[in-house]
């Protein structure tokens, strides 16, 4: 039989010609120790020209693409590509990586750049976002991503003079970035007129924001700042690819093959062309002869390197610039396929489709000659002699060279398809040449290669040949897998095998046949393996296929799947392997990486010397992952060890995935769920002790806690067991089965792993029970091993995917450190090293790792065995290299490193657990013997046999067999713990007793349960063929066990408690006494499942029993013999009930059919529903019929309620259902989903509740989880445990939670992202910039417009614009800056006001701006940094972050990119900005808050899961986050004396959350305290002493919270909704604002004490019907208030003064603007009716008018002494200035006034209107406004309207995007342009016209220019826009798109700009954010 094992003779890679320059750039660099490093294929060259030596770091899996060098020159970064590309960092000395970057990017790495200081790494993605990331790369965490471009990027570099910038270029752009937080923000670089833009492909960064680039068109552009500066015309003659900077300056090469070098001011030193070198593939290159083109250039000292595209390194001395050195070469373009090596030479020869032949000496490492052919060569072959070189071509033919001097022999061309193969017979005779065209053709070496036979047996292209040593039989294999036999030199197929059986072949390079049958993995494609080559004298075997690996395997190898080892290096398809002459060597040749590596072979009596020397990292084993033959040495697996690797715990339905499946059943039940439904009960249950523990399937999951108790776990169960007083405590964090269990070193923490989609592990404390951390997020399926570090601050941990992730955690902070696939098979320990905390080792099936900790990844090596053992324990020794570990063969092995030293036979059957103590060893097996041993495994000291006869007395139970299989192991307090698979936990005396302390259970189902009629005992049977009697007094044990023959599913006692009926699974019944259990008497009737046996009530006289086969059968219990068969049923019966005379039967089955017999004879009766509840049944366990309707869940698709049972005094109704809950119900329960309280502790289905005889206890048995669980019944009176978080029900609660029209609006709102904002008015027609031009009269008359004669003997153009009230010269204003705004937004944000400095300034926000106020001097400073609208801001209150803010905007979607929401965290006086957090609240972030210590953030989303995040906010980390809620989240905030604790309010909601580690864990608030208590919507939170908690209410009531507990209200604090409440600091008295109206009680203000029992209440001074606060602060003896109104209102708490700080329109738009023609006033109009005069100088508002009506537009007469206001219901008024009185009103119009004018002579008012029309009326004639005319055929609605100076005319802009001129006041139209053009406006504010066309941009597809003005200098335009820019260009701007400036601010939609007089100002009015901006004007110097 043949070894099948893999061979001992190893490979070791030696050298690889090549280097990679396609498609690569910048990737090749001089180390500290001036090596050389580059990469080719998937391998890390670093290459010492001095020695000629080189090395190589094989950490990768595929194609390197990319490279960067740490600063200090040692480290390089290198990245892959593949479908989960990562990133290496590695040392180029040791070769050994450093970390592991993965887990961010897809498909590839483009680019990598390290900062300055090399802390920081940035790396490209292929993806299609071309993702950016920022790393911490010796962490390998991800400080900030973001998406880079839409299209492909090809240098990134970091600005060197400035930290956290960064610059990117690629296809059309480039972009600079600054990084902030974890937001990384680009600017694009602007190419301006002064270059073109176009493709950048490198870049490097100088001093002073300077950035030089190459572009594609070999020019250098210059860049400073953001804008392009210079460029430096034609650098290169085409695309620049590299560009290197040293400190002697810059160093480019270019496509044109010339290497420019520049000093640090980028003058041109020199230039070294390459093209006119003599070496180098360039020679002879034919007509496609492209040149050479340089893609990488690295500069240091006099040395320069240079990469080409075609694989060549060249090194150029500076000062001898025209030598260059060719130091590597290698094939270039196409692929590479041909291999030969040299009968007696170390030489190799390789062809390529670069047309190139090259001879490789393999002892020199160079390449020694080349030649270039006219075709693409794809096979070669040397002949016996050595003499000729025969190339196959891709075109068919064949060329024969001198290996000599390589001149040509003879060319042949026979075939039209490509030569594949060729080969040259032993005897040197003939050369056998295998084309594409499926046939091989024989030629005559001596007679000049003349043909002289032919082969056609096959139907597809030939692969491979060999000839026979004697040269007389060839064998092929073709495409199809078919392998033929000829004879030689005709070519006659050989059909009868028997003659080949004797045939010797000279080469074996073939795929198919019995000698190679084992190169193939069981299941295969034929074609994936390239290429074999068989060395006969070490019978090894070398094959090389499709995915890069080289294999060894032995030869010959006949059983497809042999073993092997395995190579790595090649990145994608091998083309060719071959050994060379004399067996040293192995050449490999890489398809599509050009490169030729050599392999040195080491055969086996060398590899054994090898062993004491660290095998390198590519050695990868040799029974590796893909070799399992069907044969392998593994021993058959034991039966225990088979069950547990094949179960998975998937599920259908995860607890996770209720939420959801909720919400979709919901939608289908809305109506159902408006009704009224049934109360949850009064009483509760709280869990009081478990019988079990999970040993079937978990290891070394006990153990002994520091105070002496013991911590297990079962279902989903946390249980500490005090042995003392027998009683249990319980963790109960967990949803789903515990799998795994761990205990920190100090004894007094545990972790604990458990099955869920993405399954969490929590660490908890042993004393309170309470999570320390929760961590998840990387383990799907499950976590199946755990293990604390000896400082306990790491944790290890495994889980249950297919890969087996192992994730190593800093737990406490709840950070991955790092995560790797673990293995395939399943992984059953995982511990990390005592004594190296980044070392840790997994065992598990066939598996035994070592690993290491590198940066964000592991890196692991398998143990050196020799055969692969399954491990099922291991434990670290007494130094940090000795391992031991437990074998399933009862072996211990004794490992030092990764060799195997020793193994020691220490158990019958597997070792199950191992545990070391300070001298010596402990072990326990599947044998039942626990044996203790000395520190070296020599001797065995002890051995204790577990067995029933050393049962101590005081054991809680019994032994159920002698020597049961041991599962764990735990030393402590003199005694041994000891685990079973059977479900007990034993404790081992020293001196030899053993106490029996818990038990549960076997493996299997556990459904059958019955409580005694009247004592405290139960009966449970279950499928592990057991019954067993428990004792539910406080002893808590088991009484009597008997087993059984089969399983049963059910029992029952009777009436008197003295028998006990048992049915068992295969159809039959017992009846044994319930005390001795003896069997009375035994029955076997059926043949399916007895699935429910019930006795009669009474004297018991009859048993019922149900099968599976659909009957019930009645017997007599005196007379044993049946009496009645139950027919009718259609299905499985699952439950029955008798009535209280024993005369009905209920029966329920699976297909939730109910129905009704007569005992005894079985007659099946109807009876309505109505009659059912009217009966009187002994006992209720059905779970179907009217009056337990309310128990099924709104998901019942999912879940089946598989139990219930009515407590006996008929009040409450348990149930048990497949999910595992256990809940409790108000009986009766009828109507659907009624309320209840549910409890979580069984893990997947609850199999059966029963209440015991006096209702004390509730008993409930689980499925799959063996336990029997007893839970305390705790009546109505008695206040609940906080254990038992009876989450209440399903649907919310049907109450709505309470209205209010602002909640409602708040709730509602949409928040627009300005940059997707579309036209506020409903426009029509073409936008101008779109429309063609009719050309004017000139042009018609051939006149093009400013061709005129110098002499014009026309009038001179008149001026467009009359510019009066300006100064003697005219200055075009520059520049305008934000100097005063008047607004703030209250109307549907909140708490958005806050003191700083001691109250000396004020700080909120309107718009997307950030306002600091100062007091005293009324000075506004501003924060401008938000993109888009701030929705919420808040101050860290921490004192070592004074003045610290942090405001979130809205934003799009989650994406990081730039339109993303974010948060920025600044400096209020500085108004620096200290981090910019991006995140996923898609929508925007509508709340944030500071922790306690200031250095956490928590803000919460406006997306629809109203997403919960908490930051580190200085590093810009996220900590936590998680889903919120389903509906809105008002306010989320951190309780003031806490870094953990928070607590978040929205409708009809409220949440006390804890951060545990990573996770955010929640409870509801609990309301079932307080009678008649319902949730209402809340909406704001404050915080009192002793963990209380205020939440404010939607009605105006309080609710006072304790933990999460209601304990009391304080009704009606406001008689509207409290909208907010202030928690003081210093003095803990709290503010509550609402909305109200003011009375001589009350206010909308009020003042607290700490526990919110007494108040005083203020009034504002505002004169509104109602106040309604938004937000409040209190200061020193100062309360700070927002109103709705936008209002800010200082109080002052003595004297309840109000002093009105700020004051804005409280509803918008603001449509009209009036700029006083001489005063610094102006005035606006609003759509909340008010009129208001603002001062510029004084920074305040003046005066307010109420109109009662929403106004439009408003305008100043020419001295300023009336204003005419529109009206949105059509009417104007015109108002005196002086005394605010009308002088005249009038409507004549039904739709808004858009725009209202008074003439320049103060004559006539014009008034536009929606209705499309211009009314005039003549103001001479006095206040009656009769209208003298009006304009029609207006297209539209009118926008805009101006008139001339000289009151002729006005132009009207119209919202069909004309512009229109009618005569004053006939209302003519005037459609002459000549005369048009001669008209010289007073003003100018239309939008449209050819004068201002240019101030239509290129993206105004949807959103429109909305408002313009021209200065009244006649100079400049300001426009506004619904983007919300305020743009200022020059006037006139007749071209297209003008340049302009842009200044940010404002919301979307302005409606009004204007200049005030004298061009002082602009100001300009938002639409969305009701906020006035004032802006000064920077005017150009004389």
């Amino acid at each position: 039989m043949a070894d099948r094992t893999a061979p001992n003779c190893h490979l070791r890679l030696e050298w690889v010609y090549g280097y990679r320059g396609h498609q690569c750039r910048n990737n090749l660099y001089y180390t500290a120790a001036k090596e050389i490093v580059y990469f080719v294929a998937g391998v890390g060259v670093v290459y010492n020209t001095r020695e000629h030596k080189q090395k190589f770091y094989l950490g990768h899996n595929d194609d390197i693409i990319s490279l960067a060098l740490h600063p200090e020159r040692v480290l390089v970064a290198t990245g892959q590509v593949g479908k989960e590309p990562y990133i290496c960092v590695w040392d180029s000395y040791t070769l050994q990586t450093v970390s592991i970057l993965k887990d961010v990017h897809t498909h590839g790495i483009a680019c990598l750049a390290f900062d300055l200081e090399g802390q920081c790494l940035v790396s490209v993605g292929l993806d299609s976002k071309n993702t950016i990331c920022v790393w911490d790369w010796r962490r390998g965490k991800v400080l900030a991503a973001a998406p880079g471009h839409t299209d492909r990027i090809f240098d990134i570099s970091w600005d060197l003079y400035q930290p956290s910038k960064l610059v990117s270029c690629g296809v059309k752009h480039i972009k600079f970035w600054s990084l902030c937080g974890n937001a990384l923000t680009p600017k694009r670089g602007v190419f301006g007129k002064t270059g073109d833009l176009q493709t950048i492909l490198c870049l490097a960064c100088a001093k002073d924001e300077v950035t030089y680039s190459g572009a594609l068109n070999g020019d250098i552009y210059v860049w400073k700042g953001i804008n392009l500066m210079r460029t430096v015309q034609g650098a290169h003659g085409s695309g620049i690819f590299s560009m290197n900077v040293c400190e002697e300056g810059f160093a480019t090469g270019g496509r044109d093959g010339c290497v420019r070098l520049w000093d640090l001011n980028f003058k041109p030193i020199t230039v070294i062309d390459l093209r006119e070198t003599d070496q180098g593939y360039k020679v002879a290159r034919g007509e496609n002869s492209r040149g050479l083109s340089v893609r990488s250039v690295c500069w240091r000292g006099d040395h320069i390197l240079v990469g080409t595209q075609d694989s060549e390194i060249f090194e150029v001395v500076v000062h001898d610039r025209t030598k260059p050195f060719l130091i590597m070469q290698g094939h270039c373009e196409g692929e590479l396929w041909a291999l030969a090596v040299h009968p007696t030479k170390p030489l190799a020869m390789t062809g390529s489709d670069d047309r190139s032949v090259r001879i490789w000496s393999l002892i020199d490492h160079a390449l020694i000659a080349r030649c270039n052919m006219e075709e693409p060569i794809r096979c070669a072959a040397v002949s016996t002699d050595g003499i000729h070189l025969a190339l196959g071509m891709k075109d068919g033919s064949f060329t024969v060279l001198r290996v000599r001097d390589m001149t040509e022999v003879v060319h042949i061309k026979d075939r039209k398809e490509a030569i594949h193969e060729l080969k040259y017979s032993p005897d040197g005779a003939h050369l056998a040449v295998g084309s594409n065209d499926n046939s091989v053709d024989i030629y005559g070496v001596v007679q000049r290669y003349k043909k002289v036979g032919e082969c056609i047996g096959s139907n597809s292209f030939i692969t491979h040949m060999d000839w026979s040593t004697d040269s007389k039989y060839l064998q092929t294999n073709d495409g199809s897998g078919r392998r033929l036999f000829y004879r030689m030199p005709s070519g006659k197929e050989v059909t009868n095998r028997e003659e080949l059986k004797l045939v010797q072949w000279a080469s074996w390079t073939c795929v198919l046949g019995p000698e190679v049958n084992g190169i193939w993995p069981k299941y295969s494609d034929i074609n994936d393996i390239n290429s074999v080559d068989a060395n006969f004298n070490n019978q090894v075997l070398v094959t090389a296929d499709d995915y890069g690996l080289v294999k060894l395997l032995r030869y010959p190898c006949v059983k497809k799947g042999a073993k092997f080892k395995k190579y790595l290096g090649h990145s994608a398809h091998i083309t060719n392997a071959r050994w060379s002459h004399d067996y040293q060597w192995v050449i490999t040749i890489g398809g599509a990486d050009h490169s030729v590596f050599q392999w040195k072979f080491v055969p086996e009596r060398k590899s054994k010397e090898a062993v004491h020397i660290a095998t390198q990292e590519t050695f990868a084993d040799s029974n590796s992952e893909e070799s399992d033959s069907d044969q392998s040495d593994v021993p058959e697996m034991d039966s225990e060890i088979e069950q547990e690797t094949q179960l998975t715990y998937r599920r259908q339905v995860y607890k996770e995935d209720l939420p959801q499946l909720k919400e979709q059943c919901k939608e289908k039940h809305r109506a159902t769920a408006m009704k009224k439904r049934e109360r949850a009960p009064g009483s509760g249950v709280k869990l009081h002790f478990i019988h079990g523990y999970r040993g079937y399937d978990c290891r070394s999951n006990l153990f002994y806690t520091q105070t002496g108790e013991i911590v297990y776990h079962v279902a989903a169960i946390g249980v500490v067991y005090n042995r003392q007083q027998n009683t249990q405590r319980f963790y109960m964090g967990h949803d789903d089965d515990i799998l795994c269990l761990a205990i920190h070193p100090l004894k007094d923490f545990v972790a604990t792993g458990q099955v869920g989609r993405d399954s969490s592990i929590h660490i908890w404390d042993t004393e309170t029970l309470k999570p320390m951390s929760v961590l998840r997020g990387f383990h799907q399926l499950g976590v199946c091993a755990l293990d604390f570090s000896v400082d306990g601050k790491r944790l290890a941990s495994v889980g249950l995917d297919d890969n087996h992730t192992i994730v190593l955690w800093d737990w406490r902070k709840g950070e991955k450190l790092s995560a790797m696939r673990g293995s395939k098979d399943k992984i059953f320990v995982v511990k990390i090293n005592p004594y190296l905390p980044d070392k840790l080792i997994t065992a598990g099936v066939k598996h035994m790792k070592f690993w290491h900790k590198a940066g964000g990844g592991l890196i692991g090596r398998k143990g050196n065995m020799g055969k692969t053992e399954t491990m099922m324990c291991a434990v670290y020794g007494w130094s940090e290299e000795m391992v031991f570990s437990g074998t399933c063969t009862g072996d211990i092995c004794i490992w030092r490193d990764m060799f195997l030293m020793k193994t020691v036979k220490a158990h019958d059957g597997p070792v199950f657990s191992v545990h070391a103590l300070e001298k010596g060893f402990v072990t326990g097996g599947k044998d039942g013997i626990v044996a203790l041993w000395d520190d070296t495994f020599e001797r065995c000291l002890k051995t204790y046999a577990i067995k029933r006869a050393v049962l101590a007395p005081g054991s809680k139970g019994l032994l159920l067999e002698d020597n049961p299989s041991i599962r764990a192991i735990s030393l402590g307090h003199g005694h041994i713990l000891v685990g079973t698979k059977n479900g007990e936990i034993l404790e081992v005396d020293k001196s030899g007793p053993i106490t029996l302390l818990v038990q549960g259970h076997m493996e299997g189902e556990v459904w059958g349960l019955a409580t005694h009629p009247h004592l405290p005992l139960c009966a449970t049977v279950s499928d592990d063929k057991t019954l067993r009697i428990w004792d539910l007094s406080p002893s808590h044990c088991m009484l009597a066990v008997r087993k059984l023959r089969k399983g049963g599913r059910c029992c029952c006692f009777s009436p008197d408690g003295k028998a006990l009926a048992v049915g068992l699974n295969d159809g039959s019944f017992l009846i044994v006494n319930a005390d001795t259990l003896e069997d009375l008497v035994s029955f076997h009737h059926r043949k399916d499942i007895i699935s429910d046996i019930r006795f009669s009530p009474g004297s018991g006289k009859y048993l019922a029993v149900a099968s599976g086969d659909t009957f019930v059968d009645i017997y007599n219990v005196m007379s044993s013999k049946r009496v009645g068969v139950c027919k009718g049923c259609l299905n499985y019966i699952t439950h029955l009930d008798w009535d209280k005379r024993g005369k009905l039967l209920q029966v329920n089955t699976s297909a939730k059919e109910q129905f009704f017999f007569e005992a005894p004879r079985g007659k099946r009766q109807t009876i309505p529903a109505t009659e059912v509840e009217k009966i009187d049944w002994s006992t209720w366990t059905c779970v179907l019929g009217t009056s337990v309707e309310g128990i099924w869940p709104l998901i019942n698709e999912v879940t089946e309620v598989t139990a219930a049972c009515l407590s006996n005094d008929r009040k409450v109704l348990a149930t048990g259902d497949d999910l595992g809950y256990v809940k409790l119900f108000k009986y009766p329960v009828k109507g659907k989903y009624a309320k209840f309280k549910r409890y979580v502790a069984h893990s997947t289905h609850v199999t059966n509740v029963r209440w015991t005889h006096d209702d004390s206890l509730l008993v409930t048995v689980g499925g799959g989880d063996t336990c029997l669980m007893i839970w305390a019944h705790e009546p109505e009176g008695h206040r609940e445990f906080k254990l038992c978080d009876s989450e209440e029900s399903d649907i919310e609660s049907e109450d709505d939670g309470g209205y209010d029209s602002d909640v409602t609006r708040e709730n509602e709102i949409n928040y627009t992202i300005k940059a997707l904002s579309s036209n506020m008015r409903p426009m029509t027609g073409v936008k101008p910039h779109l429309q063609l031009k009719e050309p004017s009269v000139d042009e018609r008359q051939g006149v093009v417009r400013g061709s005129r004669p110098p002499v014009s003997r026309a009038l001179p153009q008149p001026e467009k614009l009359q510019t009066n009230n300006v100064g003697k010269k005219k200055r075009p204003i520059e520049d305008l800056v934000l100097e005063l705004v008047f607004g703030y937004r209250g109307n549907d944000c909140r708490n958005n006001v806050h003191y700083l400095n001691e109250g000396a300034d004020i700080i909120y926000h309107t718009a997307s701006i950030g306002i600091v106020l100062n007091l005293t001097t009324s000075c506004q400073s501003f924060y401008v940094e938000h993109s888009d609208d701030i929705l919420c801001l808040t101050i860290n209150q921490h004192p070592k972050f004074p003045n610290v803010v942090a405001t979130g905007q809205v934003g799009d979607t989650g994406d990081m990119s730039a339109t993303s929401p974010s948060i920025h965290v600044w400096d209020a006086m500085t108004k620096q900005t200290l981090s910019v957090l991006r995140c996923f609240h898609s929508g925007g972030v509508c709340s944030i808050s500071f922790s306690a210590t200031g250095k956490l953030l928590l803000s919460v989303g406006l997306d629809h899961e109203h997403t919960v995040t908490i930051w580190k906010w200085q590093e810009g980390a996220k900590v936590a986050s998680r889903v919120g809620h389903t509906q809105r989240i008002f306010v989320a905030e951190f309780r003031p004396d806490s870094d953990t604790h928070f607590v978040s309010v929205g409708i009809k909601h409220v949440r006390f959350w804890t951060l545990a580690g990573r996770a955010l864990l929640s409870k509801k608030g609990v309301l079932s305290s307080i009678e008649d208590a319902r949730m209402q919507t809340m909406l704001s939170v404050a915080f009192g002493a002793n963990n209380l908690t205020f939440t404010g209410t939607i009605s105006g009531d309080v609710c006072v919270w304790k933990e999460h507990i209601l304990v009391r209200i304080v009704a009606k604090a406001h008689t509207g909704p409290v909208f907010t409440m202030y928690t003081t600091l210093r003095d803990g008295l709290i503010v509550t604002g609402g909305k109200e109206r003011p009375s001589k009680e009350g206010g909308a203000l009020k003042l607290w004490d700490q526990e919110l029992k007494r108040c005083r209440a203020f009034r504002l001074e505002t004169g509104q019907i109602i106040d309604c606060v938004r937000s409040v602060c209190r200061g020193k003896g100062k309360i700070l208030v927002g109103t709705r109104n936008a209002e800010i209102i200082e109080v002052g708490e003595k004297n309840a003064a109000c002093n009105i700080l700020v004051n804005g329109h409280m509803d918008g738009p603001i449509w009209g603007l009036g700029t006083h023609p001489s005063r610094d006033v102006f005035l606006s109009a609003a759509e909340d009716g008010t009129v208001r005069l603002w001062d510029i100088p004084e920074k305040k508002m003046l005066n307010k008018v109420n109109l009662g009506h929403p106004a439009r537009t408003i305008s100043y007469s020419p001295e300023g002494d009336m204003v005419a206001i529109g009206m949105k219901n059509g009417e104007f008024i015109i108002l005196l200035v002086a005394s605010l009185k009308i002088w005249g009103k009038k409507r004549d119009r039904r739709s808004p006034i858009q725009d209202i004018r008074f003439s320049p002579n103060s004559c006539y008012l014009a008034v536009g209107s929606t209705e499309s029309a211009v009314d005039f009326y003549d103001l001479t004639l006095g206040p009656q406004l009769n209208r003298i005319n009006c304009c029609r055929d207006i297209p539209s609605f009118v926008m805009q309207m101006d008139f001339s100076a000289d009151s002729a005319y006005v132009q009207i802009s119209t919202g069909a995007y004309k512009r229109l001129v009618y005569e004053v006041p006939s209302g003519k139209q005037v459609t002459e342009q000549s005369h048009i053009d001669r008209i010289t406006w007073a003003t100018w504010t239309s939008v449209l016209g050819d004068e201002v066309i240019g101030i239509w941009s290129r993206n105004t597809d949807k959103a429109d220019v909305t408002c313009a003005c021209v200065s009244h200098s006649g100079l400049n335009i300001v426009t506004g826009d619904d983007f919300g820019m305020v743009k200022l260009f020059d006037f006139p701007c007749p071209e297209k798109f003008a340049k302009h400036k842009r200044f940010l601010g404002h919301s979307a939609h302005l409606t009004n700009v204007r200049f005030t007089n004298g061009d002082r100002f602009v100001v300009s009015a938002g639409g969305d954010d009701r906020s006035l901006f004032v802006w000064r004007c920077v005017h150009a110097p004389h």
